[in-house]
């Protein structure tokens, strides 16, 4: 994959960043996007540019400056974009209760999980067809990265949950307009995944996971899920877009 080129969103911490590492194993240069200054990911973009090329582009995804930034930053970077990964996203506010869920939250959780994704995906996307156009050899993709939480309800995350649900619709629904541009659209589903996000609930998932939550029994790592996301944009499962591939450890499987 050398020559290639990705964005990563939110792709300087957790999942993420596990995701770029993977990337770049590959031979992809990333433009990682996130909110913390430069100045907070320095140590994260040493590390980074002993693999290869890598650039930080500071922005919300929620914001529509923010998203018209990253592309452009990218393109003068990099000149080409082969690969979106729609990964930033934030937690419910609080975990607070669905009854007492207020206006700010759900609009700050829809606007940075759902809203924010599905626009910088349409820029990318006119990006990608008309790379398209120029090169006819030319293949994109774009991978969004849910969670199970897109399919398991959690009364105390409901405006996450619901989020999530979104884009795994937004998954389908790229998959169906961007197919005769060559462009594969794919969603990564993952499951309980070590980071900072879930640092504050490790006591509970430790005890979960011995009890058999998943069939795996540990936690996921952000290495899993940048695994599953290299899987994809290598096209090494063809004739798949619009799928979705669970990265869970089996927890979601039904059982008796």
């Amino acid at each position: 994959m050398t020559g290639k080129v990705a964005v990563v969103t939110g792709g300087a911490r957790g999942i993420g960043l596990g995701i770029t590492r993977r990337l770049m194993e590959g031979g992809y240069s990333v433009a990682l996007n996130g909110v913390r200054s430069k100045a907070q990911v320095e140590s994260v973009m040493k590390e980074l540019a002993a693999a290869g090329e890598a650039v930080y582009i500071q922005g919300d995804v929620a914001d529509p400056m923010a998203r018209d930034g990253i592309v452009a930053e990218t393109l003068a970077s990099f000149d080409r974009i082969d690969l979106l990964v729609n990964n930033a996203g934030i937690t419910s506010p609080g975990r607070n209760d669905m009854l007492e869920v207020n206006d700010a939250d759900f609009d700050t959780v829809m606007a940075v999980n759902l809203k924010g994704p599905f626009l910088l995906t349409q820029l990318v996307a006119g990006q990608m067809i008309d790379q398209r156009d120029a090169d006819p050899g030319f293949r994109g993709c774009i991978v969004n990265i849910t969670s199970i939480s897109a399919v398991l309800a959690s009364t105390n995350r409901a405006e996450y949950c619901i989020s999530k649900a979104g884009v795994s619709m937004a998954t389908k629904l790229w998959a169906t307009r961007l197919a005769g541009h060559g462009i594969d659209v794919y969603e990564v589903r993952p499951g309980v995944i070590r980071s900072d996000m879930t640092a504050g609930v490790t006591e509970k998932y430790d005890e979960l996971f011995e009890q058999g939550l998943a069939l795996n029994q540990r936690w996921g790592t952000p290495e899993d899920v940048g695994t599953a996301v290299a899987t994809l944009a290598r096209g090494d499962i063809p004739y798949a877009t619009g799928s979705v591939v669970t990265v869970d450890g089996g927890l979601t499987v039904p059982r008796l």
